[in-house]
């Protein structure tokens, strides 16, 4: 008897617990907002990732090309970003939820490394 006193408080505490887990988007697909400004929209072809800026001072760059599925995100060694020459490419990952997108990018092994969190736009 009880441990029935105690079944509805454990399944409340469960319950909320759900509840204030963030979302997690089944696909990062969307519109974001880069902190300089730019807006890029994010879409799967083939299964594969891609991040183009459509508006802004580099628009129609691709960002992540062709990047590969992973078990927390994307992964692809095609990155490039519209601060450096278009010669050099990245490896880069990118995680997300149903507010941000979180894309990093790294040359030389992982020495050296840059990251950016974006905000979906809706």
């Amino acid at each position: 008897m009880t441990r029935l006193k105690f079944a509805p408080a454990i399944l409340a505490a469960g319950a909320a617990m759900l509840l204030a887990t963030p979302a997690i988007a089944s696909d990062p697909s969307g519109t974001y907002k880069r902190k300089n400004g730019d807006t890029v929209r994010v879409f799967l072809s083939k299964g594969k990732l891609y991040c183009r800026i459509t508006k802004g001072k580099k628009k129609n760059f691709e960002m992540c090309h062709g990047m590969a599925k992973t078990a927390t995100g994307y992964y692809g060694k095609k990155m490039k970003h519209p601060g450096m020459p278009g010669f050099m490419t990245f490896n880069g990952t990118v995680t997300y939820n149903a507010t941000s997108l979180s894309i990093k990018g790294c040359a030389m092994g992982k020495s050296m490394c840059d990251k950016e969190k974006w905000s979906k736009i809706s």
